[in-house]
């Protein structure tokens, strides 16, 4: 078989309308999730990205009975997931992290009830897993419009996003507001996992909020570099997953993800100064990325 057989074979996914449109949307997403990535990484709220995930099922169930826009009601419903964990934080001596894992089952156990018992014909199973490849153009639009909000809202006011991650004290002391970032990051946070929506669904739309900007932290220790790595992650996750998806028939949000993880086992595995196999010394023993020893 000649190389240009099994080239056109390679490209076929690309003769196809749909899957242009899906790659093309993918990429998007996923960029939106990689830029909150960073953010999310560096503040550490991984847990945060995860009850968001999955605590919108219910804001977006309702808002479709009482008959406004999903994408309001998933936000709505996020934000207020959080927001009871950290109020109820300051009542209780239980863990802020126990407080938001009870918080985002208790929102997601109303979700599966509110699925079940809602009549229509709306089917709500690509909520929960995605539906990259057939996603509708009504919806595409919103996805459009609240990843590109999200994206600007990010760069204009990245300055005190960044001080906010990095050092909240130094930011209230120029006359930031930690509160009210810590809100707008949230805010944030939720509109990209309602982007996520269409392409992995619910259940996986952790793994692109968290996994890209793992690998751009694993790579490099700046921030803007970081940014890209992030990006450049999820862009190569999403075209190659949806690749995979059409030549093993595969769900593609779920392919999608296994790439982005195959990259961060990549980057933890052989990242130059902080990777494992560059951190194992030859007389057995590693060194931590701060210069430290242990056995």
């Amino acid at each position: 078989m000649s190389f240009d057989v099994i080239l056109t074979s390679l490209l076929q996914p690309l003769q196809y309308g749909f899957m242009l449109k899906a790659m093309a949307t993918g990429a998007f997403v996923c960029s939106v999730c990689a830029v909150l990535s960073c953010f999310i990484v560096l503040k550490g709220w991984a847990l945060i990205g995860d009850a968001m995930s999955h605590a919108i099922l219910p804001g977006v169930i309702f808002a479709y009975i009482i008959g406004v826009p999903m994408a309001v009601g998933a936000i709505v419903s996020g934000v207020a997931c959080v927001m009871i964990a950290g109020a109820v934080r300051n009542l209780t001596t239980v863990k802020p992290d126990a407080l938001l894992g009870i918080s985002f089952t208790g929102f997601l156990g109303v979700g599966m009830i509110l699925l079940v018992a809602t009549p229509g014909n709306v089917h709500f199973m690509h909520i929960l897993f995605g539906n990259l490849l057939g996603i509708e153009t009504n919806v595409l639009i919103q996805t459009l419009i609240i990843g590109t909000l999200t994206l600007l809202t990010v760069l204009v006011m990245r300055k005190d996003l960044i001080l906010f991650c990095f050092d909240p004290c130094q930011a209230s002391v120029i006359g930031l507001s930690p509160v009210r970032l810590e809100l707008l990051l949230l805010m944030l946070v939720a509109g990209t996992a309602v982007t996520a929506l269409q392409v992995t669904g619910i259940v996986l739309v952790v793994a692109m909020l968290i996994a890209p900007g793992c690998i751009g932290f694993l790579l490099t220790r700046r921030f803007y570099p970081m940014l890209l790595v992030s990006v450049l992650s999820a862009i190569i996750a999403s075209v190659v997953g949806t690749f995979a998806s059409f030549w093993f028939n595969g769900e593609t949000g779920a392919t999608v993800v296994l790439v982005q993880a195959a990259l961060f086992l990549l980057a933890f595995l052989f990242a130059p100064k902080n990777g494992l196999l560059q951190c194992r010394k030859p007389n057995g023993r590693l060194v931590q990325p701060d210069g430290r020893k242990h056995v």
